[in-house]
């Protein structure tokens, strides 16, 4: 006699099903508005690290509109001030390489070693010419959106000056009152490193700016000011971002000759080991304690998500995560994990 058949029913709960709907339309919420996402990121980015100098400003008597308006007036100044300075060699420069950008590239892949030359797509000299062109094209988009993030992100970023308070203020009443103490504290902290990281990068990038132009400009470098602005703007992503500046930089410095090629290289190595290890941990203190390792994982999710923007963004938001952990998942990791993590920020910060 055969044996009857068993019949599996898989029931799956209401709750799931809406759970796991949730998740897809946050899923494809992002991919619809993920810059919309990034210009407020942006924004509360550079309005926490100007908030204290508007603070200063309201201290004086301005009142709160003021010294939102007068800061930002001061931030467009400074930049605006320092284009008007170099515009006119900036230019020149960049009308310079473009009009010799086949002479250079042709000079400068000739003048590449044999193995580099294998390990970026072989001995034919068009199909490097093609590769190299790919990568640049590539990262002029991707910079040129995070320009225009940046611009709107500004903008946004004088509203939330003004009306940072009652923005927040609302948004606090949505979070159980149980829970707000905690959420303060987060703030406080996430207020702290977000400071650090953007003063901190505002430092090193001047002093990579200054320590390449005066570099190049001495060894006669094509472009050397246009380099050096190239260099402070890629350091703005730490580790990484001075590194990839380092090849324009090299790639031009082999038109001069492959000395001079050489010299430019060890600049750049000298200059990046100073920033990771001395001018660094001064500039940013305590408060940003992330491993260069986090670093480089930030910055791959984050170029992955969103390109150069969104490597600028990733850091900070890691950095957040050391404070996250303590205010907020310490009941729920096991007690060493804790001790053993805050062993290592201050080994970090020490």
């Amino acid at each position: 006699m055969p044996s009857p058949q068993r019949r599996v029913a898989v029931v799956v709960p209401w709750q799931t099903i809406l759970k796991i709907f949730a998740a897809l339309t946050i899923v494809w919420l992002w991919f619809r508005l993920v810059e919309v996402v990034l210009v407020l990121i942006v924004a509360v980015l550079l309005a926490v690290t100007l908030d204290p100098v508007v603070g200063w400003f309201e201290r004086r008597g301005l009142p709160r509109w003021g010294a939102a308006i007068a800061v930002g007036l001061l931030f467009i100044g400074a930049i605006g001030g320092f284009l008007w300075m170099t515009w006119a060699s900036l230019s020149s420069q960049a009308s310079y390489v473009a009009g010799h950008f086949d002479t250079f590239e042709r000079e400068t892949l000739s003048s590449l070693p044999q193995w580099v030359r294998r390990a970026i797509g072989g001995d034919d000299m068009d199909q490097l010419r093609s590769r190299v062109g790919g990568y640049a094209l590539a990262f002029a988009r991707s910079v040129g959106s995070a320009v225009i993030v940046g611009l709107l992100g500004f903008i946004l970023t004088i509203y939330l000056l003004i009306e940072g308070d009652q923005t927040y203020h609302w948004l606090v009443a949505f979070v159980p009152s149980e829970h707000r103490p905690r959420l303060e504290t987060t703030l406080v902290e996430c207020e702290r490193v977000i400071f650090a990281y953007v003063a901190g990068n505002v430092i090193t990038s001047v002093f990579a700016t200054v320590v390449v132009g005066v570099s190049l400009s001495l060894l006669k470098v094509p472009a050397a000011l246009l380099l050096a602005v190239v260099a402070g703007v890629s350091d703005f992503v730490p580790v990484l971002g001075f590194i990839a500046s380092s090849i324009p930089a090299i790639l031009l410095a082999f038109t001069v000759s492959a000395k001079t090629a050489l010299v430019v290289a060890l600049i750049f190595v000298a200059y990046h080991t100073a920033e990771n290890y001395l001018i660094g941990p001064w500039a940013y203190g305590d408060r940003l304690k992330l491993s260069n390792i986090a670093v480089v994982l930030a910055f791959v999710v984050g170029a992955s998500i969103a390109g150069v923007i969104g490597a600028l963004i990733a850091l900070p938001v890691a950095a957040v995560y050391p404070a996250v952990e303590r205010i907020w998942l310490r009941e729920k990791l096991p007690e060493e994990t804790v001790v053993e993590h805050k062993r290592m920020e201050h080994r970090k910060a020490g």
